[in-house]
């Protein structure tokens, strides 16, 4: 038996408190050692005359402030520190010629997250021949009040991107989009402007895990040739990263507050407003929220969901489950196409060859679209709530063998789903009971 001793846990303690102190005391000492680095064009006052210049200068903690202007610059950031532009006027990262404007770098430390403690706030970002932004293994990361358009300068006419690094495993097509999130977590993108590159805001998983994200705020808009937002499970790296140590997959993030609109118009089928891909066995896009959207005008659905190969068990399986769609607004989008083709303009597709569970589509509004909802899966099931439909359109459209469970909906009359309201197609779809007014006002 242990023996007690009187005073001992108040000992611990005054060890802990002492300890907590202490570290306070090097984190405000911390603080106070970081400095302030500034950047002009020019030089002038003592300041940096290029961004890439206070960023080599830096140590971990600086913050660099940019005033406006323009800087022909490719800036790479393996610290943590922060690059803060100006509100009103906001200095200019020209990256013509060079990968990226912005390239936060934790790629020495795959797969885990080798740089953590950025913001990025403040920057127009134009003219990379790959990414506006590209953050790779980092965590805490803020980018907030950018505005990254006209990126993606490499991509050919007829798709390709020659010259991206070898650990994009998947961006042959869009050369990256203009701000890309790879093995990235904790992390916010907010109140950005993204428009006018190949596609918007991407996420992905070729070097690690990406989780617990949020996107908020942002306008993400007539990017031609990809999604607004999207989240797709990618192949490995294996060139940088040997699959038996790898963790993928995306999981746990949040799209709120966004508008993506006139994204994947270049070319029929280019892009959603929102799209979340585990495309192949071994990829994962599970438990996301995409919620308080206003998904509009896009080339795809305004929410788009795929997977197109699934391999049983014992092989590698594919988890596109548990994701959630909650009180967005849908409008105006366009059908889906190939495999996963849509008999008409839609607001939310669910494709899959594998089983799906665990995702829930409420408390969505949907408008201007001949389908609101289609399903195909071939087993599982879809669950579908207190959502309002659009009597001009079918509510639910199930295009598979799997079953919805679409009880409590308002379908746009008191009747419920008729010729009169909006209707199912398709069977295996549950109705009732049904909503007598709308749920969403």
């Amino acid at each position: 038996m242990t023996k007690l001793v009187k005073g001992a846990p108040c000992r611990a303690q005054l060890s802990f408190r002492m300890s907590a102190a202490l570290a306070l005391l090097l984190g405000a000492a911390s603080l106070a050692s970081a400095a302030t680095l500034c950047v002009n064009p020019g030089g002038k006052s003592g300041c940096k005359a290029s961004i890439s210049a206070a960023v080599a200068a830096a140590h971990p903690g600086d913050i660099i402030r940019v005033a406006s202007g323009t800087y022909a610059d490719s800036v790479t950031i393996n610290q943590p520190l922060s690059l803060i532009g100006d509100v009103l006027h906001p200095p200019v990262i020209d990256a013509t010629g060079k990968s990226n404007g912005i390239f936060i770098d934790g790629m020495a430390a795959a797969p885990l997250a080798g740089v953590r403690g950025v913001i990025i706030s403040g920057f127009k970002v134009e003219n990379a021949n790959f990414e506006g932004i590209l953050v790779a293994n980092a965590s805490n990361v803020t980018l907030s009040g950018n505005h990254v358009t006209d990126n993606n300068k490499a991509l050919l006419s007829g798709g390709g991107c020659p010259g991206i690094p070898a650990f994009e495993t998947s961006e042959g097509d869009d050369c990256g989009e203009g701000i890309h999130l790879m093995a990235v977590n904790h992390s916010i993108v907010l109140d950005n402007l993204v428009e006018n590159n190949s596609g918007g805001i991407l996420t992905s998983d070729e070097t690690g895990q990406t989780f617990d994200n949020i996107y908020k705020g942002n306008v993400v808009r007539d990017n031609p040739w990809d999604c607004g937002i999207t989240f797709a499970s990618h192949p490995p790296a294996t060139s940088v990263i040997p699959t038996a140590v790898l963790p993928f997959g995306i999981s746990r993030n949040t799209i709120t507050g966004n508008q993506s609109y006139r994204n994947g118009l270049g070319a029929p089928g280019a892009g959603a407003g929102v799209g979340i891909f585990a495309p192949f066995p071994g990829t994962i896009d599970t438990a996301n929220v995409v919620i308080d959207n206003d998904l509009y005008d896009n080339g795809l659905p305004g929410v788009t969901m795929h997977n197109h190969a699934y391999a049983p068990s014992p092989a590698p399986g594919v988890n596109l489950n548990n994701n959630k769609i909650i009180g967005n607004r849908i409008h105006g989008n366009a059908a889906d196409t190939d495999d996963a083709f849509t008999p008409g303009t839609t607001g939310i597709n669910i494709y899959s060859v594998a089983p799906i569970g665990g995702t829930v589509i409420t408390q969505n509004e949907f408008s201007d679209e001949a389908i609101n909802i289609a399903f195909n899966a071939p087993t599982g099931q879809l669950d579908v709530h207190f959502n309002d439909f659009d009597e001009h359109g079918i509510g639910i459209d199930n295009l598979g063998a799997a079953w919805i469970d679409a009880s409590q909906n308002w379908w746009d009359c008191a009747a419920g789903p008729s010729t009169h309201c909006s209707s199912t197609a398709g069977a295996n779809i549950i109705t009732a009971p049904w909503l007598p007014f709308p749920s969403v006002h």
